[in-house]
């Protein structure tokens, strides 16, 4: 992350996003980066490592799951959206993909979209507040 801010000093945000295990990783960097102010997780396996210490979580963000996981139970995800959507000041956008397995195969266009129509929103939000 240091490296990529030397290239983009000026830049006006940092998300941070990760897929199943890279995922916990991101949200463990959200914790220890104040300047990360969004994150998107795809199948986070909160069914396998603990996330209790992103209390408190410090961004909003976009979680997103398929129904039919074998990895990571949709369930289990839905929990930790739960206990993360209780805190103040943040909003966790949860989405999950009907019929989308862990890895997404056949369902990349509809995980794409979403992701595009969620930050499309964020961008606009935040400049309608500058």
């Amino acid at each position: 992350m240091d490296w990529m801010q030397t290239y983009n000093p000026n830049a006006t945000a940092c998300w941070i996003a990760g897929f199943s295990f890279g995922a916990w990783i991101a949200m463990q960097l959200l914790m220890r980066r104040p300047e990360i102010s969004g994150f998107i997780a795809v199948a986070p396996p909160a069914n396998v490592y603990d996330f209790s210490f992103l209390a408190p979580c410090p961004a909003s963000g976009l979680i997103l799951q398929g129904t039919e996981d074998d990895v990571v139970p949709e369930p289990e995800v839905a929990k930790l959206v739960t206990r993360l959507s209780k805190q103040r000041d943040i909003h966790i956008e949860y989405k999950t993909i009907p019929g989308a397995g862990h890895f997404f195969t056949d369902e990349l266009d509809r995980l794409t979209a979403l992701v595009d129509k969620y930050i499309r929103q964020s961008m606009q939000s935040a400049a309608a507040k500058d």
